[in-house]
């Protein structure tokens, strides 16, 4: 008797109800894939959901896709990897190397400020921490998988990604 493989579900962990924080999560019944791994930016509320327990295991995450090199579509792999990920980062060969900027900007920025809160007494977290450090940026963008615009690849069993315009 064949056993049918369960069909993809797509779940939605991000960027709901806003435009900022991309994170859509592509489920098989052999894989496990986010698509974009987005920061959350601008008000306050939004950016709190940072620092929200990512709603699934890091660890369990197979690959992660990342369609651009904006923060709000890449700038969460770091805490992603400084939570368990361990898996290939597919990206185009031009996002890497912007993402690679973006991505140890962004560290720098959460480091600096939270060194100033802890200056200046202002975080009710003591110490105030970063979201993640430039070690955590080093250790995301090595995770990159430059990929060939137009080229189709298998990102794991049975899920291909093909980056177009």
């Amino acid at each position: 008797m064949d056993v049918k493989p369960l069909p993809p579900v797509l779940s939605f962990l991000g960027a709901t109800g806003t435009v900022t924080g991309s994170r859509f999560l592509l489920e098989t019944a052999d894989a496990r894939v986010l698509v974009d791994a987005g920061l959350y930016q601008g008000l306050r509320q939004l950016r709190r959901r940072n620092r929200a327990p990512f709603p699934v295991d890091a660890a369990s995450l197979d690959a992660v896709v990342v369609t651009h090199a904006h923060l709000d579509h890449i700038g969460y792999l770091p805490a992603l990897v400084a939570q368990g990920f361990r898996g290939p980062v597919y990206v185009t060969s031009r996002t890497a190397e912007l993402g690679a900027i973006v991505l140890a900007d962004s560290a720098r920025l959460q480091e600096e400020e939270a060194e100033y809160a802890n200056r200046h007494g202002y975080s009710k977290h003591h110490p105030a921490l970063p979201l993640y450090t430039e070690d955590d940026a080093r250790a995301a963008i090595d995770r990159f998988h430059p990929v060939a615009f137009d080229a189709v690849v298998e990102t794991c069993p049975g899920v291909r990604v093909h980056f177009q315009r």
